[in-house]
């Protein structure tokens, strides 16, 4: 027979559980594919838009749309030196980590995330993107321009990765990163992604909460 103050505790504790169920959710996911259902299902459950093109979609999106990393899980691989990207995936338990990181993650139309492939970020001349879509690439130099509403989006996050995974990021794009931070300050959909990501795996974007910490951190080094 269970002692009446053992049978007590273990009703707290379920009561507990039912009564805040983000608790469950708040550990990071350990691989990509993992965080993929949280990250449709309750990060965008009520839809959204795509990073690049600013594409409206609904809580059942578009089967030509995927998952972005903002920092490239290319560059991520040849700074852990963990081969390619399968490969890293069965031999380095960081790489699944930072893989996994929603806050690196956004919705992305697939034929415009191919495109960017890994290129870094740059203000391209010319005239803005025809079309649908405001995202201009070179190819030769390897340059990707992404539309202006989104560019300090794309900053916080890379500065986020480089910061929480000691993951290098080159001057020309810091400098380039800082201004875009300055530029376009956090939106009210970029604070609700921060929340959301919170209670999903614990962890903030410090460079949205507080966006002078940017240039602490990554400004006037030489």
């Amino acid at each position: 027979m269970k002692h009446p103050l053992y049978s007590g505790l273990l009703a707290a504790i379920l009561l507990l559980g039912a009564s805040t169920p983000a608790l469950a959710w708040k550990k990071p996911d350990s691989e990509y594919f993992d965080t993929l259902p949280r990250f449709w299902g309750v990060l965008y459950s009520n839809g959204g838009e795509t990073l690049y093109c600013g594409r409206q979609f609904g809580k059942r999106r578009d089967r030509n749309m995927n998952a972005e990393h903002v920092f490239p899980m290319a560059w991520v691989t040849k700074i852990l030196k963990c081969g390619k990207r399968k490969q890293c995936r069965k031999n380095s338990r960081r790489f699944n980590t930072i893989e996994a990181d929603m806050h690196n993650i956004f919705p992305a139309l697939g034929k415009i995330n191919q495109q960017r492939s890994a290129y870094a970020f740059a203000e391209l001349p010319g005239e803005p993107g025809k079309g649908k879509c405001d995202f201009e690439i070179n190819k030769r130099k390897r340059l990707a321009e992404p539309r202006p509403e989104v560019r300090g989006d794309i900053a916080r996050a890379m500065f986020y990765m480089s910061k929480q995974y000691d993951l290098k990021l080159f001057k020309r794009q810091q400098k380039l990163l800082l201004r875009w931070h300055r530029l376009d300050p956090p939106s009210v959909e970029e604070r609700r992604r921060n929340d959301v990501i919170q209670n999903l795996q614990g962890r903030r974007n410090p460079f949205i909460d507080n966006p002078g910490q940017a240039k602490l951190l990554f400004g006037n080094k030489r």
